[in-house]
Formats: structure tokens, sequence, C-alpha cells
């Protein structure tokens, strides 16, 4: 009868109940991958929002801001500015020119028609990047669901909490698709900010006010020789652009360009980016402020830090249940569950779409019935699961670590072939292939083969900067180069980008 299980238990069925609705309202294998672009702005908002925020928002981030200090805030200025670009300058477009290019479905089906490529080398290399990088994404919500579960049901082993963290997440997925991933989205989205909000205040609150925290951080940073309260102390211009380079990733992140996709229509857009961004810059603050009033308090009292496990990712969780009623600290840790499971649902459903539409429907079955597609969807998410489980049975993973290879993957490959998508109508097929086999390569290369060994030596400098800074740089040159240089599109094609792009400047 402990009450954070009790208050567990009411989350996680009514996030199964929400699934179980959408079960009933999927008539379609559209209504199953986008719920039949019906999603209002506040949902589309919302959506948007907890799919992009993961486990990150409440374990990483904070993580990160206790062990370093406000330097570590770039990541949320890097993503604020990059999120608002990416809805200010791509949601509608890409809304509209979907719709326009055989009402495409996934990100590689939309590609695919609006290159008008003959074959579908396009679809099958953009299919697999995703299925590549959005494998290693869902690992990190595995992590961190498993971490959540570890901290509240003691006893419990890394690889049960793995399996229980993930289930719940997969069993409404599976069930309710789209409609049951945004609808439940939205509740999850709501309990994030209200954690968020509340956590930093409790602790504000507990030490007693400015003055305290002041003092605290003060004496936190005599004691380490650290500077946590300044945002370059101890930074680079390298580590500052690496940082701040995160908000590149939004315009190549699949899950959240679902949601544009999904949206009822261009004008609803706007309302859902004030309302996004709005919810985003508070849950961002809020994060950041864990973290940094985090140093205050476990530095006022250290004899409360144990509750951390010597891990720094589970800031939040140590400050929920040292902090709260046990009956609010369920809630407000349910707020981790959330955000884990809003990611990780749409990531699944984005791989499972990225089979059934791309490969399945694409070239074994092109005339597939529609019930057929979304119970092999349905299957494709167990699948995909099943993998992500497997990579993060390491019980060493790190929840950012992960995010951040994933992130850049996404925004490398991706980010520069959406941009030019919608703006230039002199892109060519060839050009996008090239441009994002080589934004994917760039990123794998670079972490592993310059990043990795250069901080293994210690070595700072050009060499270890955020491996989506040269994968964005190098996707770009090539889609502008090869595009130049190739045969310019049809002229079906560069008038379906004109009536898209007409159409989008009427209705917004």
């Amino acid at each position: 009868m402990n009450p954070m299980y009790i208050t567990f238990g009411v989350y996680l069925v009514a996030v199964l109940l929400i699934g179980l609705v959408a079960y009933f309202s999927t008539r379609n294998f559209d209504d199953y991958i986008l719920g039949g672009r019906s999603l209002g702005p506040f949902v589309t908002a919302m959506s948007a929002g907890a799919s992009d925020m993961s486990g990150w928002l409440l374990m990483g981030l904070p993580g990160a801001i206790y062990a370093a200090g406000l330097s570590e805030a770039w990541i949320a200025i890097g993503l604020t500015i990059g999120a608002w670009l990416n809805w200010l300058l791509v949601s509608g477009r890409l809304r509209v020119h979907t719709e326009y290019n055989n009402n495409a479905l996934t990100l590689p089906d939309y590609f695919h028609n609006r290159f008008g490529a003959q074959g579908r080398a396009i679809k099958v290399i953009s299919a697999t990047i995703i299925l590549f990088f959005f494998t290693i994404y869902c690992a990190s919500g595995v992590v961190a669901g498993a971490r959540l579960f570890q901290s509240l049901f003691g006893g419990m082993t890394y690889q049960q909490a793995i399996w229980l963290g993930a289930g719940a997440t997969i069993a409404y997925t599976f069930i309710g698709g789209f409609l049951a991933v945004s609808w439940t989205d939205t509740v999850q989205a709501t309990l994030m900010i209200f954690a968020l909000i509340l956590t930093p205040v409790m602790v504000y609150l507990a030490l007693g006010g400015a003055d305290e925290v002041d003092a605290a951080i003060a004496a936190a940073t005599q004691s380490s020789g650290q500077m946590y309260s300044s945002l370059l102390t101890g930074t680079t211009f390298i580590g500052i652009i690496s940082t701040a380079a995160w908000g590149l990733g939004y315009f190549g992140q699949p899950h959240i360009l679902a949601r544009f996709m999904a949206a009822e229509n261009v004008k609803s857009l706007a309302s859902a980016r004030r309302i996004g961004m709005t919810w985003m810059i508070l849950c961002l603050a809020g994060a950041v402020a864990v973290g940094y009033f985090g140093i205050a308090y476990f530095g006022a009292h250290p004899d409360h830090a144990g509750a951390m496990g010597g891990n720094n990712e589970r800031i939040f969780i140590a400050l929920a249940t040292i902090l709260f009623n046990p009956w609010v600290a369920g809630v407000i840790l349910s707020a981790i569950l959330a955000a884990v499971m809003s990611t990780l649902s749409c990531q699944l459903l984005v791989c499972s779409s990225a089979i059934t539409e791309d490969f399945y429907k694409g070239f074994l079955r092109p005339a597939a019935a529609q019930k057929e597609l979304v119970w092999v969807g349905r299957i494709m998410v167990l699948a995909v699961a099943v993998i992500a489980i497997l990579i993060a049975a390491n019980p060493d993973s790190k929840v950012l670590g992960l995010v951040s290879y994933a992130w850049a993957g996404f925004g490398a490959a991706f980010g520069p072939v959406v941009i030019l998508s919608v703006f230039w109508k002199r892109m060519t097929a060839s050009s996008a292939l090239a441009g994002m086999i080589a934004g994917a390569l760039t990123v794998v290369v670079w972490a592993e083969w310059v990043k990795k060994p250069a901080l293994a030596l210690k070595e700072s400098g050009w060499t270890t900067i955020y491996e989506i800074v040269p994968g964005f740089i190098v996707c770009w040159l090539v889609i502008m180069l090869v595009s130049l240089i190739s045969k310019a599109p049809s002229r079906e094609v560069q008038e379906r980008f004109e009536k898209a792009d007409a159409d989008y400047q009427a209705a917004k």
C-alpha cells in the first residue's frame, strides 16, 4: 500500500485505457501512423513537446547541470532556438508538402515522392537511417525507465527493471498507434511541466530562500573549485558551440516532424507553436533549476546525497523522494515515466511505420489491405522494442550519451534535407540521397574515430566538437553541390513544389 506505488499504478492504468480508446478509433493504417491528420493545435503542441523531451529532460539534463553547473545550460539555450526555428520555418511547409506529395505518411515516403525518384534508393536509405539511430534512441528511454523503477522498487535487478519500465509503453503503442501516443503525450506533457515547476520551487523553499541558495552554491564552489553559477566559466568556444548545436537536431527528428505532418491544417500550427514553445521553455528552465538548486541542496545536506546512489542522473528522483509527501512524490516521479513513455512510444511508432510503409508495403506487399498493414505495424513495434531492450542491457549506459548520438545522427542526416526540400525547388533526388548518406556517415565516423580517441587522450579543440556540427555542414554542402552539378528536377516535380508553396503562403 505504498502511496508511490499506488499513484504509479493509477497512472499506468490511465495510459493503457487511453490506448484502448484509441484502438477503437483506428480504422486504417493512416490512422495508426498519423491519426488521420486530425490533431488540433493543443494536442499537436503538447505531443510534439512530450515526444521531444524524453527521460533526458528529467534525468540527463539535471544531472549534467548538477555535475558541471550552468555551463551545461547551453544545451537548453540551443534547443530552445532550434525548436522555435523548426516550428516557424519547417512545420507549416512540411505539413503542406507531405500532403501534396502523395499524402506521404512517413519521412522516407515524403522524400521519395518529393524528389520524383525513379528508384527506391532514397526511401530505403532514409528508412535504414531511421531504424539505425532510432533503435539507439529507444534504448535511451529504456535505460531511463529502468533507472526509475530500480529507484522505486528496492531489490529489483536492472534487467527486471528494463522489462517493467518498457512494458506499459509497448502495450499502449501496440494497441492504439498514433492516436494513443498523441493523446497520452498530452497527459504526459501536462504531468512533466507540473513536476518541473513544482520540484525546483520545493528545493528553493527547503533551502530557505535566495540568500541560502547563493551561500550553498558559494560553499560548493569553494570546496570543489568549480564555478557552478557561470554560463561561461570552464567552457571554451568549441564547448559552447557543441552544446548549443543540439538545436540543429530539431530539423531532422522524424518523431517531431511527424507531429507537424499530422496537424489538421497550417493555421493550427501557429497556435501550436506558441503553446509548444511556452511549454518547452518552462520545462527546460525547470530542469536546469532542479540541477542547479540540487547543487545547493546536497551541498547544504551532504548526508542526503546517498539518495542518488553515486549517479548524477538520479538527482531529480532523489530530490522528489526526499522533499515530497509519498503521495505527491508518486505523482512527481510519474513525470519521469511520462517523459520516457512519451518519447519511446513515438519512436517505436516511427520505426514501425518505416518498416511497414517503406519496406513491407513498398517491396513485399504493395497491395496489402489496411487491416494487414496495421497488424504488421503492431508486430514491428514489438520487434523494435525487443532490440532496444537488448541494446540497453548494459547497466552502465548513460541516458544523455545515447540520446546525443541518435540526436546528432538524425539532425545531420535529415535536417538539411528537410529544410532545403521545403525551400528550394532546384534540389534533386541524387543530392538528397548523397546528403543524407554523407551526414549520417560523418556523424558515425566523427563520433567513433575522431572525437572518442581525442576524449580518451584528454585532448581539447575542434576534434572534440559535437558530431552534429560537422555532419550538418557536410550534408548541407553535399546537397548544394550535387544539386547544382546534376540535372534539374523534372518540370512536374518543380510545378508540384510551386503549388505546395503557394498553398502554404495562402494558408498561413
